[in-house]
């Protein structure tokens, strides 16, 4: 059973750092491009970033540019989310989610398959 759980949400204060990580089991990683969305409540699901599964090319939405960085541990089957300089509007639920073939930009969140949970992330002081 494919599974994705995120992990590493919670409180932190504007400008603060926070890593999210996403587990998967039931399937080998490097065998998919991985995706983070978030979402705000009432608003559609936003792509944040990806990571290819073949280079580990990477794409970041502008509004994250130089804050946030992906990565990929294939080895513990594990996607990571460093986010940096976090402001307030940036308290969302956060998702990881898995494709073997996408593009990975625009990230387009009905072209993914496998999500996870999702993880809330609350930057506040």
């Amino acid at each position: 059973q494919v599974q994705l759980v995120e992990s590493g949400g919670g409180l932190v204060q504007p400008g603060g750092s926070l890593r999210l990580s996403c587990q998967a089991s039931g399937f080998k990683l490097e065998k998919y491009h991985i995706g983070w969305f978030r979402q705000a409540p009432g608003k559609e699901r936003e792509g944040v970033s990806c990571i290819s599964k073949s280079d580990d090319t990477s794409y970041y939405t502008d509004a994250v540019k130089g804050r946030f960085t992906i990565s990929r541990d294939n080895a513990k089957n594990t996607a990571y989310l460093q986010m940096n300089s976090l402001k307030p509007e940036e308290t969302v639920v956060y998702y990881c989610a898995a494709e073997e073939v996408v593009a990975i930009a625009p990230m387009l969140d009905w072209e993914w398959a496998h999500w996870g949970k999702g993880a809330l992330v609350n930057v506040s002081s």
